[in-house]
Order: structure tokens, then sequence, then C-alpha cells
């Protein structure tokens, strides 16, 4: 029987990774702090407690063990990489797309903004010259690929967007649902939420790293994109988070600069689209989400409703959604005052334009077809 080491497995992807590898015959042990267990894991599963930070006591709680795969999620992954050179013949890990330049300051771009979709060709961190200004945590995470695949040529990798699904500790769809609890019929949205910001359901994240174990003579020495098929717009994400739970927002659309309380829906600092391309991963290896995205969205929300975040605790404030309501109806009120004059001179110039293709287009007196002349 293949054995297979998993560092981490209890966080929102882990069970149902460590699920499949059950399923496709592996014997699994899962190294993890132990302080998070789950109840989707068989007890068949063996368990080794210590401290993926520490690579001393990482490799005291290893010994001499060898595995036919490992996958690394969860701690230093630098330093487990080079621990486990030459004890494993496949080598998984897992990082983010932070090592995209851009991801965390899209300004610093020009044109600015990340190129939609970011493909695995696009621009990274590590190749940056010395005087581009890089968050460190961005240029550890950056650094963490290369390393990998010194240590592992033939090991493979994910960049991992935001998660979302039950067991995501710091789950970002909590905003709009903690909201929808407490009755809110307003919500500002940045732009009128139409920025798109990759994500992916724990389910279809684990189900990518599952065809790397499926493909690993194609996946090796590559890097892969890990998302849905498909990123709903931030408007999109609140109605479908809302349509599950019953509920209806009076949707309000503020411009980026002025949207300051609603800015942190987005978790980031500028308006630009962080859009990261599954296609690699779906031509080479042949993924397909296993979920879609509404149907992911509509379960994160049910199950975040039934077992909502503490107030005031750890894992809401790691959202940094201030939940001002106080602050959103004076922001709101001031919004739409200003608008009505706004909106008067707007009319006036123009009424605004009917796509001919649309639906509402009335063509019943066009005499012929639209051309240009000459």
């Amino acid at each position: 029987m293949n054995t297979a080491l998993v560092v981490g497995g209890t966080g929102p992807t882990g069970p149902h990774i460590v699920n499949g590898l059950l399923e496709r015959g592996f014997h699994v042990t899962i190294l993890h702090t132990g302080a998070h267990e789950s109840d989707e894991i068989p007890d068949t599963v063996e368990h080794i407690h210590t401290d993926p930070f520490d690579s001393e006591k990482t490799s005291d709680a290893l010994g001499n063990r060898t595995f036919d795969l490992a996958i690394v999620m969860y701690g230093r992954l630098r330093e487990i990489a080079a621990l486990l050179e030459g004890r494993t013949e496949k080598f998984v890990s897992v990082g983010g797309v932070p090592a995209y330049t851009g991801w965390g300051d899209a300004d610093a771009l020009w044109p600015a903004g990340m190129r939609v979709p970011t493909r695995e060709t696009a621009r990274l961190v590590v190749n940056e010259p010395t005087d581009f200004a890089v968050n460190r945590k961005v240029a550890n995470i950056g650094r963490s690929e290369v390393v990998v695949l010194e240590h592992h040529p033939t090991g493979s990798h994910l960049r991992y967007p935001w998660i979302y699904g039950p067991g995501q500790v710091a789950s970002l769809e909590w905003s709009i649902v903690r909201r929808i609890l407490e009755g809110r019929k307003h919500l500002i949205l940045p732009d009128g939420g139409m920025t798109l910001q990759s994500r992916a359901y724990a389910v279809n994240a684990a189900q990518m790293l599952l065809t790397i174990v499926d493909n690993p003579d194609v996946a090796a020495g590559e890097i892969y994109n890990a998302s849905d098929e498909w990123t709903p717009t931030l408007l999109q994400w609140v109605e479908i988070i809302a349509d599950a739970l019953g509920h209806e927002f009076e949707i309000v659309s503020v411009p980026w600069a002025y949207a300051t309380l609603a800015q942190r829906l987005t978790v980031r600092g500028t308006p630009h689209h962080r859009v990261t391309s599954s296609e690699k991963a779906m031509f080479d290896l042949g993924y397909r989400d296993v979920v879609d995205p509404v149907e992911g969205l509509s379960v994160t929300a049910r199950h975040l409703a039934e077992n909502p975040l503490e107030r005031g605790g750890s894992a809401e404030r790691s959202l940094s959604d201030l939940f001002d309501y106080e602050g959103e109806d004076r922001l709101i009120e001031v919004w739409k005052k200003a608008m009505t004059q706004v909106a008067e001179v707007a009319f006036e110039v123009d009424k605004g334009l009917t796509d001919r293709y649309s639906a509402a287009f009335d063509d019943s007196e066009r005499t012929g077809w639209t051309t240009i002349r000459k």
C-alpha cells in the first residue's frame, strides 16, 4: 500500500484531500499541531502531533520515515521541503497567489492592475529587481515556491486564492451573513460591486490537488493556480449569499475612494481585479469544478448562519470588517443626497445607451441594417 504524509490536513481543504487519498488506496498520516481535529477524517488515519513551524520538532516527530507521497499545506514550507528531500517519491505543496506581482500592490504595475486573467506565466515577486518594493510576507511566499522545486525538481506546487466553505475559520462570507442575521437592509458596495477576486470552494481546491496526485508525471515540476472555474463579481457574491438565506439587500453603489467602510469586503487595498486562471490545470490535468460556486457559496452561507462566528472574536477580527452600521448609515444618507443633483444633470445631458442586442431595444421602426456609411 502506498503511503502519504499530509502536513496540515484539518483545515477547510484538508479532510477532502485526506479522504480522497484514502479512496485512492493510500495509507495516510497527517502531521499537525492537534489543536483542531476534524470529524470528517476517519479514525484509521494516523496522527502525528507536533509543531510544523519548528523544523527540529518536525524532524524528531518523523524520525527516519519515508513516504511515497508528501503533501504540505501548513507549517514552514521551505524547511519541510528540505527535511523531506530524498524521503518521498512525490512532493506536492500549497502556497498562495500573492506570489504574483501586484496582488497586494496593484498600483505598482503599469498599467495599474493585474492582468485578467492572471495565468502562471504572469510576473512573480521573486523576479522583480531589488529596488522593487515587496511586502516581506509576500516575498517569503514567492521564495518558498523556488525552494520547493530546488529540493524536489519533480514536485508540484499549488497557488491557493481565498478558500471558502465549511471549515474555513476566517470566512469572508461572514461579513455578509452577519449583516443578514442582524437584519441589515442596505449594503454599500464599492463601484457597485463590479470587482472580481478569485476564490476556490474547499472541495474544488482539494479536487485540484488530487488531480496532481492522479497525474504525477504531467504535473512534475509544475506550478498551478487553484481557483473555481469562474469568478463571481463582488455583487454576484453578495446576491448568492443573500439568496441562500432568503434575504435581499438594497445595494448602494459608492465609488471606491469614498466607500471606505465597504472596501473591507474585498480585503484588498485597491479596487483592481484579481483573477487567477485555472485553465492550466483544466487542460493539463483534466481538472473541473466538483461544485459550482453558486452551490458552494450557498452551502457556506447556510453553514455560517447555523454556526456563527463569535462577535468580536479573533476569527471575526481577522476579517478587518468594522461592522460599523451607524457609520454605514451616515455614509448612505449623505451619498444619496449628493447623488440627487448628480442624477438630474446626468439624465439631462444623456438618457443613456440602450444596447442594440438587448431585449429592451425597440427596432420596430428601423428600415434597414444599422451600418457605417462613407
